[in-house]
Formats: C-alpha cells, structure tokens, sequence
C-alpha cells in the first residue's frame, strides 16, 4: 500500500470560551482559546497584512525607519503610529533566529465564525494535533491560497496564532479565522449533522481523492506527520482518502498534502 504525507496530514487533520449549553465540541469565538495576551506578529507580510485588515485590533507596533517609510509607502496611512527603534531592540524581543525585516506587531487574536454561522458552501480545513507552528503556519498559507472559510483546531495540542506560526502564514492569518473548539471529534459530529461531507486523509485508504471528488460544505480532515489521524477523529468522518502517488517519493510534508487534498476537493468555481 502507497505511503504519503501525513500519516502526516492524514492518516492523517479561531477561540474564546463556548457558551451555557454548548457542546463539548463546539466552536469559541476567538483566536486565543485558553492562551491569554496578544498576537505578535513580524515580519514583512504579517504585519502590513494585519495593518491593512480594519477587523483587525492593534496594539503596539515596533518599526526600524527604513521599515516604516516602507510600510507608509506600500501600506498607505497606518491605523497605528509606529515607534521607531532601532533592529537589536526587535531582535531582542524575538531573539536571535527571528527573521522580522524590522517590524513587530502585538495585535488582539482574530474572532472566528460559530458553525451555525457558517455559509452553505463553506469549505474548512480541521487539524488533529498538529503541533509544529511551521508546519500549522504553512496551512494557513495554504487555505488563505484556496479560499478556505476557516481552520478548526482544539485549545490544547496546537500552536497559538502567534509569532512563528504568523510568520509562516505570511500574512494568511489575516484572511482564514481559526475556529477553536474544545474536543476535534464532538465538533467534526456537529458539522456532520449540519451537512458538512467530512473526509480524512489516510496513507492507507481505499479511496482516492478523484473518487471523492469536489463537494461543498467540506471539512477536510488532517493529522500529525507520523501519528496521523487519531482513531476517534477517523470514526467522525464519512470518508477516509488518499493521495494517489505513482513516483517513488511517497510521502509529502503535511502543508503540501493539505494544497494536494483541496485542489482535488474544492467546488470549481
């Protein structure tokens, strides 16, 4: 049987505290979950994305002189006045191996959409204790490519929508909210019952994506590199898929699984 990335992100795959009468599993309302203070945010494409999305709550912002007039000239009038500081100061927030291009952004986490909110056509990505925010940031690259609605993720085995993770996002944070629920399998139950088509990505399954084919609402389903999709999160979705590799390369990292899976999966427009 062909392998492929995720065990990765198949066999593997927004926050705020759920309200009197939820499920276990349903959404928050914003980006932060559990994790309390702000978003930081650096480099280049985080942050002018950040600055030019008016939903968007800024806070602080930290730039070298050349970095600002930078951002005045391809941004435009900034919602925020920029202190300007000198590289090491950035650099010693972040320390050493941060790539900030002289910018850092503290900004409040993005609210995400309820599902009862959700449009009849949406299409989510749901994560399964991905833990690497390289790897999480990637995807978020990724949905904000594709036009994913949102990404659903638990409060505990993730990486907050925050510094390494926005940076990998390149500026995807701003345009794909993270819906933060409290158990992955409660939710993707829910979705079920409101209509979603929930496929898992499986090394091993019998199907192949072109047997699936497009179809809206979506939940596409994936799991850590190497673990792949727990067994609870399997048995709440309607169909286990697979990439269907003919090279001898039979395994791709989870971020690239997932641009694989949406491609083949998403409603043509």
């Amino acid at each position: 049987m062909t392998r492929q990335a995720p065990r990765a992100g198949g066999r593997g795959g927004g926050q705020g505290k759920a309200g009197a009468g939820r499920r276990p599993g349903e959404a928050r309302g914003d980006a932060r979950g559990e994790r309390e203070g702000p978003a930081v945010l650096y480099g280049w494409h985080p942050v002018a994305e950040a600055l030019r999305n008016p939903n968007r709550e800024l806070r602080r912002l930290l730039a070298t002189e050349n970095a600002a007039l930078r951002l005045a000239e391809e941004v435009g009038a900034l919602r925020i006045a920029p202190e300007i500081v000198r590289p090491g100061t950035i650099t010693g927030l972040l320390g050493p191996d941060a790539v900030h291009q002289g910018l850092y952004l503290e900004a409040e986490p993005l609210e995400g959409p309820a599902f009862d909110r959700l449009p009849d056509d949406a299409v989510l990505l749901a994560l399964d204790q991905i833990t690497d925010p390289h790897n999480v940031g990637a995807i978020v690259r990724t949905a904000a490519a594709f036009g994913v609605t949102a990404i659903v993720t638990t409060a505990r085995h993730s990486p907050a929508a925050t510094g390494v993770l926005a940076k990998s996002a390149s500026g995807g944070l701003e345009h794909v909210p993270f819906v933060v629920v409290r158990n992955l399998a409660e939710a993707l139950i829910e979705l079920g019952e409101r209509g979603f088509t929930r496929v898992g990505l499986d090394s091993e399954a019998p199907e192949t994506l072109d047997a699936v084919g497009p179809r809206a609402p979506l939940v596409v389903v994936l799991g850590a590199e190497g673990k792949g999709l727990r067994q609870r999160t399997r048995e709440c979705c309607d169909v286990m898929a697979r990439i269907p590799f003919r090279g001898a390369i039979q395994s791709l990292n989870v971020s690239n699984a997932a641009a694989i899976t949406l491609y083949a999966l998403m409603p043509r427009a």
